[in-house]
């Protein structure tokens, strides 16, 4: 099994730890294709493995008797299987990829022990779980206080940050379901976004044009849950031009790969 280096590692979460911890994980890590619509984590089920996405993204999705909806994505920036980290061996949501990429999986008995073993570990990964619960915070804020076409830019900007490019494949329906909303009022806000000239988008695939603009009719709805995981895991980075000053919200450069 292909071991995996810091050095070379495009996940975030992974690349910011001392190179102690990361020796921890090291002998345990193992390369895996992450597929659309691949289901990571079922619902109120043992967790098996945790994964650190290295391209792609995952929704964490609350599936009731009245749809699913999006409450959380996890990108390079972090880690699918955060329960693990408080302990916890399960969760009532469900974790898929909702963008097609590849990353690293441990057993999560494994990186149960390695907690055990290093308080340091334990405390970055608990870092990471504030940053998650802030930005699962400003979605409910979000969902109550902003219009579709605010959330509809703030969900394009959560995609635009953990893709690699500006196309982001996903259709009109899949779009609804993750804001919760019907159908219709997403193409109306598609149509108003492609009409100021922000996106284009085509069947199955939407390209940002122009990100800045992007981010101004998202308004409050994006820019908090970013700074704070850039505050919290720039405060020990194993190397500083990972999460330079650059990596600011507005910055197209906060999850970008490394050159």
């Amino acid at each position: 099994m292909h071991s995996p280096q810091q050095v070379s590692i495009e996940n975030r979460l992974l690349a910011v730890l001392s190179p102690e911890d990361f020796a921890r994980l090291q002998p345990h890590l193992e390369s895996v294709s992450l597929d659309m619509r691949q289901v990571l984590i079922e619902p109120n089920t043992a967790i098996a493995y945790v994964y650190f996405p290295e391209a792609g993204m995952s929704s964490v999705t609350n599936n009731s008797s009245g749809g699913k909806i999006e409450v959380g994505v996890v990108g390079r920036e972090g880690m699918v299987g955060l329960p693990i980290v408080l302990g916890i061996d399960q969760t009532p949501y469900e974790h898929f990829m909702q963008i097609a990429g590849h990353g690293w999986r441990i057993a999560a008995d494994d990186l149960e022990q390695a907690m055990a073993q290093s308080r340091s570990l334990h405390r970055q990964l608990l870092r990471y779980a504030q940053a998650s619960h802030v930005q699962a915070s400003e979605t409910a804020f979000s969902n109550a206080n902003s219009d579709v076409e605010a959330r509809l830019a703030r969900w394009l900007l959560m995609c635009h940050d953990r893709v690699d490019g500006d196309d982001i494949q996903v259709t009109h329906e899949f779009i609804a379901i993750m804001l919760g909303v019907r159908r219709p009022g997403v193409t109306v806000a598609l149509h108003m976004l492609e009409g100021m000239h922000v996106i284009r988008a085509k069947r199955g695939l939407i390209t940002v044009l122009d990100r800045a603009k992007l981010e101004e009719l998202a308004d409050d709805a994006y820019g908090l849950p970013e700074a704070e995981y850039t505050r919290l895991m720039g405060t020990e980075p194993r190397d500083a031009a990972l999460l330079s000053s650059s990596a600011v919200p507005g910055s197209r450069g906060w999850l970008r790969p490394r050159p």
